[in-house]
């Protein structure tokens, strides 16, 4: 029997129906509405229409300036991500248009298993197996991505691609200085940040490898299965760019458990150490993985000052004081530990 549905912000269920109609996708009441957790960013909403599940993703009823556009770019690249190995929710349907709930969405197939970071089961803590499992899974994730042809798959334009590497301190120094329009906002709270941008500057890789990035790799992004030890989808697309596609490693390597800039609010002892984690890609992705210590640096870097962008508008009231404080302590600790490895 199908449960009442709960009223989500953000989510006009009669509009979201009606749209469904136009599309094709069954018929009668919406029903068994679930609000997922998921990102800080976004609303997230499980449901049941004539018999198929869905998931909605949408940004928050306080929209950034540029949320529609992320939202756009995330149906873009999971509509061409179809039929590829790698782990990714299957894209349903898109709305591109603000007009049916005020802002863009998109429909996806739900896909079983859970976040690491919410509920992992327990077998991934006591079977050195499933922790390998998961490590490594999660690495051979990123590198099948790492092989999507983002040419083939028309994703050409979806990143400025010309000079990436050169342009990677001074794209993520302009958006940090933008911070000071936000209300309230004192300035950085980013510790060493001209030390890492000098670090970064002068050691630059000479080659680039270029190819579709997920942006946000780490373990409170993906989901795992309850019944074995495997990723079952990367989720959250919002930084997805075409770029060096070793920067999915270095994310990885800069917020694994257990490092000073973990974004897990898991602890997961004994899984597989950096060094088994590089080798691994090495051998999945069939390249060489020269310069990844830069990488770490970059993604503490880059989602540091994401990250801060957080604080800043905590500090402006456009977020609760819990996804502020946590974040931006969390972007503290992606710049302290990036200073560690530059010294």
């Amino acid at each position: 029997m199908a449960s009442e549905s709960i009223d989500v912000e953000g989510v006009d269920l009669a509009a979201l129906a009606a749209w469904m109609d136009s599309a094709g996708l069954g018929s009668g009441p919406i029903h068994d509405t679930e609000l997922l957790v998921g990102g800080t960013q976004n609303i997230l909403l499980r449901f049941t229409r004539d018999g198929r599940d869905y998931v909605l993703r949408r940004p928050p009823v306080h929209k950034r300036a540029n949320s529609d556009e992320t939202m756009r770019r995330e149906m873009r690249v999971l509509g061409a991500l179809a039929g590829t190995d790698v782990p990714h929710p299957g894209l349903i349907a898109a709305c591109p248009t603000e007009d049916v709930l005020g802002a863009a969405f998109y429909l996806m197939e739900p896909v079983e298993g859970v976040n690491p970071s919410e509920d992992l089961p327990e077998r991934y803590r006591t079977d050195p197996e499933w922790r390998d499992g998961l490590g490594f899974s999660m690495v051979d994730g990123i590198a099948a991505l790492s092989r999507v042809d983002h040419v083939a798959r028309g994703l050409a334009d979806f990143g400025r691609s010309e000079n990436w590497i050169a342009r990677q301190v001074g794209r993520w120094r302009k958006q940090l200085d933008s911070y000071a329009d936000v209300p309230n906002y004192p300035g950085p709270s980013l510790p060493h940040v001209d030390e890492v941008s000098a670090w970064l500057t002068e050691r630059q890789p000479t080659e680039c490898h270029l190819g579709l990035v997920h942006g946000d790799a780490h373990i409170a992004n993906v989901l795992v299965s309850r019944d074995e030890p495997r990723v079952t989808a990367f989720v959250d697309w919002e930084l997805a760019t075409i770029g060096d596609v070793r920067l999915d490693l270095g994310h990885m390597i800069a917020t694994w458990p257990g490092r000073p800039g973990t974004v897990a609010k898991v602890e997961i002892p004994g899984l597989p150490e950096p060094a088994a984690l590089i080798a691994r890609y090495a051998e999945s992705a069939g390249r060489e993985v020269a310069d990844i210590e830069w990488f770490v640096v970059l993604a503490c870097y880059r989602l540091g000052i994401i990250l801060e962008g957080s604080w800043a508008r905590m500090l402006a009231g456009q977020t609760t004081a819990e996804v502020g404080e946590r974040l931006g302590a969390m972007g503290r600790a992606l710049f302290e530990q990036a200073h560690e490895i530059t010294v």
